[in-house]
């Protein structure tokens, strides 16, 4: 399969029948909660700000943050945003930090060194490289924009906490797996490894569970996730970070456009 090829519904519906063949831990997700949504994000300048501005705050913040920004600026685009000062920024709740992350954006479309439009194009590794080089944009945004803005197939956010302790409790494993171990069972997943991390994130979001307290380290057979007495919600970011109660059958019924979107357990970049 191309590396590059979009998941539409289509294609999920496709990937979801052919892993629920193979592994049968998926399979019984699937038939516990159905089939997971798409959780798409349009491609772009928006989409990267809103990401940038979600890390390490809940989904609420972020959107608030975005939507002050968007006041401000009279319209989230490069040209706008890039015109911006600290003062202006900074007014619309944006930490001095994140402020210039936006900005830095901003200014290199502007000025032609980055094309968000041109990822589309790249395999996955190249397009996440690319990414990475931009100042506040770590593993982790990367990682949700070539699932969620870039619909990659057959990508697989390894950093993702969220996923590895839902792997952990689908597999039934006693520990949570290292990263070789991780290696080894989503290579049996591919060419479809980003519907089997949508199949974990509906598993995640759609069990009970207490909060999991986690930091924006790598999984490995050491980290254990401390539990807090606070029920995990739901959440479109992070399934980790989410904030509304969950409900089984909430998410049973969810659609493309009413489900909440995972935003992955990490938020360091």
């Amino acid at each position: 399969m191309n590396e590059t090829r979009r998941l539409t519904d289509e294609l999920l519906a496709v990937g979801v029948a052919e892993l629920s063949q193979r592994d049968p831990h998926l399979a019984a997700v699937v038939a516990r909660h159905g089939a997971p949504p798409l959780w798409d994000r349009p491609p772009g300048f928006e989409t990267l700000v809103q990401i940038i501005l979600e890390q390490q705050v809940s989904l609420a913040s972020g959107r608030a943050a975005y939507a002050r920004l968007e006041t401000v600026a009279g319209g989230v685009t490069p040209e706008r945003i890039a015109r911006l000062d600290d003062t202006a920024l900074q007014s619309a709740g944006l930490t001095r930090q994140k402020a210039s992350y936006v900005r830095g954006l901003a200014e290199v479309i502007v000025g032609g060194e980055f094309d968000p439009e041109g990822l589309a194009n790249l395999d996955d590794d190249s397009a996440r490289a690319a990414l990475i080089k931009l100042r506040g944009v770590g593993a982790w945004t990367a990682d949700i924009y070539l699932l969620m803005a870039l619909g990659r197939s057959d990508f697989w956010p390894a950093g993702d906490l969220a996923l590895v302790a839902a792997m952990r409790e689908v597999k039934r494993m006693r520990s949570l797996p290292d990263a070789d171990r991780i290696g080894r069972i989503t290579r049996a997943w591919r060419p479809w490894r980003a519907v089997a991390a949508r199949v974990l994130w509906h598993h995640y979001l759609s069990t009970p569970r207490r909060r999991l307290r986690v930091s924006g380290a790598k999984p490995s057979s050491r980290r254990t996730a401390a539990p807090s007495r606070r029920p995990v919600p739901k959440g479109p970011r992070s399934a980790i970070r989410s904030r509304k109660p969950s409900r089984a059958s909430a998410a049973a019924a969810s659609s493309k456009r009413g489900a909440r979107r995972p935003r992955g357990g990490r938020t360091r970049g």
